[in-house]
């Protein structure tokens, strides 16, 4: 287990900010965390549980504790005819774990190709692209408790997945260290190739009878247009939500707004673009301060090489404002912000 006082978390977060961090620790084990939490008194504001650090926004230092996982390994702990149970660390690259099962020919993950981020922190957002996500192929993770010093696994029902939402995000909060996560795939996939522009991407490709390695192809070739690499680029991918109507507000809106796109959602609602909000209010492209609107994608916030957590989250909440007052709907973060 690696332990480090006072480290700067810009090699950490893919928007590239610099804050610091009191301590950062890096257990390799389950082992190495609950020894940890039984020699320190951890309180939940005192703890950050930093996966990829793909998905957060600094806003300032942190004098706390940040859990960094360190754990590896992807195993096959069980199958059937029709599935296969693969259990993967926490602090595995979950565009490692794509790739392996796409290269096995197992199907479900095809779809998030390309997320940056860590296996841990996947099931914590409910990541999701392309019409699929993580909790459809969920079997169930395992997770230390921060205040028991206890192992504890959870099912999908427990984890009551939502659209980026988990109960990590709410109820449980940084009270887990979550260590592995374990999911179900398929055998004989069955392919989700007709959101976004998946099936004419295929189609390009000369692909009549697609199999999971040409989605996962299509999809890498997709992304890679529209979205900035944060190697290249600071940015955390998506920023916003997508959000959530009633069927009446829908039918509002697209009367007023015909070329508005939308989607399906549960419960007799639609999922409406916020990306096609954020350009139709004129800010794609947009910087202020060193923060940008992406030229390619506008609900992408880019680091244009200098900016601070605060001038990210000072343009987010222009964007929210102008979105809000034209639309009367108002964005909700994608981004965690600390």
């Amino acid at each position: 287990m690696k332990i480090d006082h006072n480290i700067s978390l810009k090699p950490y977060n893919t928007f590239g900010i610099d804050v610091r961090a009191g301590k950062m620790v890096i257990p390799e084990n389950e082992k190495d965390i609950i020894n940890y939490l039984e020699q320190h008194s951890l309180k939940k504001r005192q703890t950050f549980i930093l996966g990829g650090g793909s998905n957060v926004l600094f806003t300032r230092d942190f004098d706390g504790t940040v859990f960094k996982m360190g754990i590896k390994g992807i195993t096959v702990v069980h199958e059937d005819d029709n599935h296969v149970y693969i259990r993967a660390g926490a602090g595995e690259s979950w565009e490692d774990l794509v790739d392996h099962t796409v290269e096995k020919g197992y199907g479900g993950l095809e779809n998030l190709s390309m997320i940056p981020g860590s296996v841990g922190a996947a099931p914590i957002q409910n990541i999701g692209a392309y019409g699929v996500e993580q909790g459809e192929h969920f079997h169930q993770l395992e997770a230390v408790s921060i205040r028991e010093q206890e192992k504890r696994t959870f099912n999908a029902g427990q984890c009551r997945f939502g659209y980026r939402y988990s109960i990590f995000k709410d109820d449980l909060q940084n009270q887990y260290v979550i260590t592995a996560v374990t999911y179900r795939l398929d055998k004989q996939p069955v392919l989700k190739l007709d959101y976004g522009q998946v099936r004419q991407e295929l189609e390009a490709m000369g692909i009549d009878n697609p199999a999971v390695q040409h989605v996962a192809q299509a999809i890498k070739a997709i992304r890679t247009r529209k979205l900035p690499h944060p190697d290249q680029t600071g940015n955390a991918g998506s920023f916003f939500k997508n959000p959530v109507v009633t069927m009446e507000t829908w039918e509002k809106l697209k009367a007023r707004y015909p070329d508005m796109p939308g989607f399906q959602a549960p419960h007799d609602h639609m999922k409406i673009a916020a990306a096609w909000l954020i350009q139709h209010c004129g800010w794609k492209g947009k910087a202020v301060g060193h923060a940008m609107v992406h030229k390619n994608h506008a609900l992408v916030l880019v680091n244009l090489g200098k900016a601070t957590g605060a001038e990210v989250l000072h343009l987010s909440r222009m964007i929210r404002m102008s979105v809000e007052k034209q639309f009367a709907i108002k964005l909700e973060y994608e981004v965690n912000i600390l």
